[in-house]
C-alpha cells in the first residue's frame, strides 16, 4: 500500500502487560497490590510513523498509537481513540531519554481515560539498558487529560507492564519501514535503526561528565525578595540545649489562622521563599493567610554549625527546636490564634515526632511532606546511610557533607569527593546537584525532578542547601532499620525521657488532622509516607488524608517552577479545611 504522506513511514506493534492497582499510589505499590490481587494490565497498541525524514528531523521524535488497554479494573477492553508515541526524546537530564506512552481511551462504561506511561531510559544502574527499554511506568487518569496537568488529575489506576523477551522478539518481527510507493525499504530500516542505537549510545556509552560552569549569582544569599506587599521581621530564639534558632514573620494582615513553614534538612526557610517562582509564602499570603511564619531550626544551612563535626539527632528538633520555636511564636501572636504547620523533609518527621510525641501541641492541622514517622529509603541509599558517615569521619577525616565542594578554591579531601561524585553523574552541569545525589537517596538526581526546577534554581543549588554533619544519617538508618519506625537514637539517655519509645502508642489520642504528601517519583525517602498514612487508618480511619503528586520528586513538590498550579491549591484547600473565617 503507497504512503499518501509521501515519505517512509515505520510501523511496528506492541504488546505490554503486568499489573496495576486502583487503591496504589506509586508505581512497584501499585504493580505488587495488583500482582497480589490478580489486576493484570496490558496495552497492545500499533506504532505508525507516517514520514521517517520528519520523525528524525523533529526533536520529539514523534508518532501515532492505535489499539486498546485492558484491565479488569477498567471493566475490560477499553479502544484508543487517539494516542501519541515518543521515542527517546531528550529531557531535562542531559544523559535521560524516555519512551513516552500517552492513550486516550474510553471504557466499556464509556467513562473516557487518559493513559500515561513514560519507560525511563537513563544509565544509572550497572546493566540496566533491558530493563529501561522494557518496562513501562503507568499513571491511568479518570477523564482525558492534558499531559502537561497529570498533577492535578484524578489519578484512578498505577502499575508496572512491560515486555517479556518474547515479546521483544515479536516487537522486532513486525516492524517494517514501507517506502513511499508500498513498498519494503531496507534504507529506512536502517535509518530507524541507527537513530534508535545512537540514542542508546548517547545515554549508555562512555562519556566524561560536563564541565561546570561558574556560579553567577543573581539572587542575594538569603533574600526575603520573593515575598511581596508583606511586612518582614526576624524573631531569634534560644533552645534548652543552648543554641540560637530564627523564625522569621511575613504579615500582611490580622489572620486567626497562622501558618508556620518549616524546612528540610541542609536546605532553609529560604525554600518557602524563592524569588524565581511563586513560593509558598507568597501564594499563602494571596489566599488570606495573612500571617506565615518560617523556622530556621538546627538543620538550617544558615547557621555555622551545621559545618563542624557535631552528635546533634532527631530527638534534639522534636524535644528542643519546634517547641521552642512554637513558644516564642505564641509569645507574639497570643494563646488563642490557631496554627497550622507545613513541614518538609526531617522537618516534617520531626515535626511528627512532636505531634505524636506530645512535645507540640495545639496544632489545628499539619501537613508534611515526603516522610514522617516511617522513614523508607532505598538499598542504595541504606548502604550509603551505613557506610558513610564512618567513612566521611574516619576515613576522609571531613567534618561534614556539603554540596558546594565542587566549587571550592584549592584542593580538600571534600573537593575530591565532590570530584567522584562528578564522575557518577552525567545527568546535569552543576557539581551542587551531583553532591546533593550523592548524600541523599538514590537517583540520577534523587532531590527532584530536573524538569521541574527553573534554570534559575538550579543555578544556585548552592545557596539554596547548605552543609551538614553526617551523624543525622546515623539516626535515619537506625529508623529505617527499627521496621521503618522512628525511635529515639539513645533511648536510655535521660535527656529525652520525654519523647516516647513508641511514636504509634497514643496516635489515636494525637487530634490534629495531617495531610501526608510526597512526590510520585519520590527517590530519597521513597513510599514513606504511604506507610505511615496506611498505618494511623488502621488506628485512627479517616482523621488523616493522603496525596500523591504525579511526576514530582521530593523537594520540587516545593521548589518545582509550577507548584503554585501542581502542589500548592491542595495544600491550600487543605487548610482552608481547617481553618475557619
Amino acid at each position: 500500500m503507497a504512503n499518501e504522506d509521501g515519505g517512509t513511514r515505520i510501523e511496528f506493534s506492541e504488546l505490554m502487560h503486568g499489573y496495576a492497582s486502583a487503591a496504589a499510589t506509586t508505581f512497584a505499590e501499585g504493580y505488587a497490590d495488583g500482582e497480589k490481587a490478580g489486576n493484570t494490565l496490558a496495552i497492545n497498541v500499533a506504532v505508525l510513523i507516517p514520514d521517517l525524514t520528519l520523525f528524525l528531523a523533529e526533536p520529539a521524535h514523534a508518532g501515532a498509537l492505535s489499539g486498546e488497554i485492558d484491565s479488569p479494573l477498567l471493566g475490560g477492553i477499553c479502544p484508543v481513540q487517539s494516542g501519541v508515541f515518543k521515542l527517546l526524546p531528550d529531557t531535562a537530564d542531559l544523559d535521560r531519554k524516555v519512551m513516552y506512552y500517552q492513550l486516550y481511551a474510553t471504557t466499556p462504561q464509556q467513562e473516557p481515560i487518559t493513559f500515561v506511561g513514560v519507560k525511563q531510559v537513563q544509565n544509572d544502574a550497572p546493566f540496566d539498558l533491558w530493563r529501561d527499554t522494557t518496562t513501562l511506568y503507568v499513571n491511568i487518569y479518570r477523564g482525558h487529560v492534558d499531559p502537561g496537568d497529570t498533577a492535578q488529575a484524578a489519578l484512578w489506576v498505577t502499575g508496572i507492564i512491560g515486555l517479556d523477551l518474547q515479546d521483544f522478539i515479536k516487537v522486532l518481527g513486525q516492524l517494517r519501514a514501507v517506502a513511499p510507493d508500498g513498498s519494503s525499504s531496507v534504507q529506512g530500516l536502517v535509518q530507524f535503526g541507527k537513530f534508535f542505537a545512537g540514542k542508546l549510545w548517547d545515554v549508555y556509552g562512555p562519556s566524561l561528565p560536563p564541565a561546570s560552569n561558574r556560579f553567577q549569582r543573581k539572587y542575594p544569599r538569603f533574600t526575603n525578595e520573593g515575598v511581596k506587599d508583606a511586612a518582614i521581621s526576624v524573631h531569634p530564639f534560644s533552645t534548652a540545649d543552648g543554641l540560637t534558632l530564627q523564625l522569621t514573620r511575613f504579615r500582611r494582615a490580622e489572620c486567626d489562622d497562622v501558618v508556620l513553614l518549616i524546612h528540610g534538612l541542609t536546605n532553609s526557610s529560604d525554600m518557602f521563599i524563592m524569588p524565581e517562582h511563586r513560593n509558598l509564602a507568597q501564594t499563602l499570603l494571596d489566599a488570606g493567610y495573612g500571617d506565615v511564619w518560617a523556622l530556621d531550626y538546627r538543620g538550617s544551612c544558615r547557621f555555622p554549625y551545621n559545618l563542624a563535626r557535631h552528635r546533634y539527632t532527631f530527638d534534639d528538633m522534636a524535644l528542643f527546636d519546634h517547641p521552642a520555636a512554637l513558644a516564642e511564636l505564641r509569645r507574639h501572636i497570643g494563646p488563642n490564634r490557631r496554627i497550622h504547620i507545613v513541614a518538609h523533609c526531617i522537618g516534617a518527621m520531626t515535626v511528627a515526632m512532636g505531634l505524636f510525641g506530645k512535645t507540640i501541641q495545639g496544632i489545628s492541622s499539619a501537613i508534611l511532606n515526603s516522610v514522617a514517622l516511617t522513614p523508607n529509603v532505598s538499598s542504595w541509599a541504606r548502604l550509603k546511610l551505613t557506610v558513610g558517615p564512618w567513612a566521611v569521619e574516619n576515613l576522609l577525616g571531613i567534618d561534614y557533607m556539603n554540596p558546594s565542594w565542587g566549587r571550592d578554591p584549592g584542593w580538600s579531601p571534600g573537593k575530591m569527593l565532590a570530584l567522584v561524585s562528578n564522575l557518577a553523574h552525567r545527568e546535569c552541569d552543576s557539581p551542587e546537584c551531583h553532591m546533593m545525589s550523592f548524600m541523599w537517596g538514590d537517583g540520577h538526581p534523587s532531590v527532584y525532578n530536573h524538569a521541574n526546577i527553573a534554570a534559575d534554581t538550579h543555578e544556585r543549588l548552592g545557596d539554596l542547601f547548605g552543609g551538614t554533619g553526617v551523624h543525622y544519617y546515623r539516626h535515619v538508618l537506625k529508623m529505617v532499620k527499627n521496621n521503618n519506625t522512628a525511635i529515639k537514637f539513645t533511648p536510655d539517655d535521660a535527656r529525652y525521657a520525654a519523647l516516647p519509645d513508641d511514636y504509634f502508642r497514643d496516635a489515636a489520642e494525637m487530634k490534629t488532622p495531617i495531610l501526608f504528601t510526597l512526590g510520585q517519583d519520590n527517590r530519597v525517602f521513597t513510599d514513606s509516607n504511604l506507610i505511615c498514612h496506611r498505618r494511623l487508618e488502621q488506628i485512627v480511619p479517616g482523621r488523616h488524608q493522603l496525596q500523591v503528586f504525579p511526576g514530582y520528586g521530593h523537594q520540587d513538590v516545593f521548589m518545582g517552577k509550577n507548584v503554585h498550579e501542581d502542589t500548592f491549591p491542595r495544600m491550600i484547600s487543605f487548610l482552608k479545611e481547617h481553618s475557619h473565617g
